[in-house]
């Protein structure tokens, strides 16, 4: 099942189970689907974006609520914090289950030997690649210094 779907048909149950938190949530998400598709045909791209971009916008959702609950235990409001971590919970369900750190360190290894990468100045086409193929699926912010340093040892 397509994820749009995933998230219509997870919005019509907790409508039915009057989870009126977790719909807050699913409706958050399928607006921010519907402003993304808009700047897409905007763009000139009429079918709006596709699932690797949903993909990408919900791991975004999740790191901005997780800086957000951060920011607020910080300031001692436990409960705004606990409230973006239960909708980190819900936006969580529909990303695909992350890789493993050997899994990582192979699908490196595979994007470094696709691209032919021998020093620092392939890492974007390397990024790219895995960009491409694990959105949602892996912290690229913690595999970027990965791929740098193991294409500094390879130059």
């Amino acid at each position: 099942m397509q994820l749009r779907e995933r998230i219509s048909a997870a919005t019509k149950q907790a409508m039915k189970d009057r989870a009126t938190d977790r719909l807050s949530t699913l409706r958050l998400i399928n607006a921010t689907f519907k402003d993304r598709d808009i700047a897409a045909r905007g763009d000139g791209n009429e079918t709006g974006v596709d699932e690797a971009e949903l993909l990408a916008l919900l791991v975004k959702m999740v790191k901005q609520r997780k800086e957000s609950a951060r920011t607020y235990e910080e300031g001692g409001r436990l409960d705004l914090a606990e409230q973006e971590l239960a909708e980190v919970e819900v936006i969580e369900e529909f990303l695909p289950k992350p890789l493993s750190d050997e899994e990582i360190s192979q699908a490196v290894d595979s994007a470094m030997s696709e691209v032919g990468a021998s020093s620092i100045r392939d890492m974007g086409r390397v990024m790219g690649v895995l960009k491409g193929r694990y959105q949602g699926r892996m912290d690229f912010g913690a595999v970027g210094p990965m791929v740098k340093d193991r294409l500094a040892a390879a130059g």
